[in-house]
């Protein structure tokens, strides 16, 4: 968040004498959305008076995320003001590569390959010898042994499905098949058995999830936002020798 904020205080302007309780609700305001003052790495004026017998001023601020690491600083250009009476700040962001999987694994909830997941992992883990577990050291190798078997067991039995947005949980190889049957009939019976076959998924689907919910959480309500945990508004601020603490050094 930057601009005019057209507020002089001697918290950003060291020539200023004076703190004003506006300032005070600025910040408490930048704070609600998690945005802390940002300090520029050259202090200078951000605004020049062409006015004889008027001082320059900085009215010019930016607020950044809180506890940024990237973005912690600002800096002013003093020179760059031309026929403007304002001057520009300027802030590097830092873009890093990033790669994007397109593809996942995935082991569909029902399904015969999370039957055979979990059949593969309980007669693997009857192998194991567990019998001399006397020490942390035994205890450690067999924890790492269960989850690399787990790893493998997984790799063994899920399949790889493109991620997408129209990705749906309830559906399977059969909706693709009844699917392709319309497709290449084109006949109003097949889509018929179609839309017939993706309510029935649809209606099995989230009868078992409200199943689900009312007998392991039995909290509904917490999959509505107006019940997650909220952000409590700032409503004090903390001063030293009439200063605001802004920053871990001066708290």
């Amino acid at each position: 968040m930057t601009g005019n904020f057209n507020i002089r205080d001697s918290l950003w302007d060291l020539s200023f004498p004076f703190h004003s309780s506006i300032s005070n609700d600025l910040i408490m305001i930048a704070d609600l959305f998690d945005l802390a003052l940002s300090s520029p790495t050259n202090p200078s004026p951000t605004r020049f008076s062409d006015t004889a017998g008027e001082f320059n001023s900085v009215i010019d601020l930016m607020f950044l995320r809180c506890s940024s690491v990237e973005l912690d600083h600002h800096t002013i250009l003093p020179e760059s003001h031309l026929t403007s009476d304002h001057v520009f700040l300027l802030i590097d962001i830092s873009i890093c590569d990033e790669v994007i999987q397109s593809s996942k694994l995935v082991i569909t909830p029902g399904s015969e390959q999370e039957k055979k997941f979990i059949k593969d992992i309980i007669s693997n883990f009857s192998l194991l010898d567990t019998s001399n577990i006397d020490n942390i050291e035994c205890l450690n190798q067999i924890v790492n042994q269960l989850g690399s078997i787990i790893e493998q067991m997984w790799s063994k039995n899920a399949k790889r499905s493109k991620i997408s947005k129209h990705s749906k949980q309830w559906w399977s190889n059969l909706y693709s098949l009844t699917l392709n049957n319309y497709r290449m009939s084109k006949s109003r019976d097949n889509w018929k058995s179609f839309k017939a076959t993706i309510k029935e998924a649809k209606h099995s689907f989230f009868d078992n999830k409200i199943q689900e919910i009312a007998n392991k959480s039995q909290g509904p309500w917490e999959l509505m936002n107006w019940v997650k945990k909220r952000k409590l508004p700032v409503i004090k601020e903390i001063k030293y020798n009439g200063i605001l603490c802004l920053s871990p050094d001066s708290l």
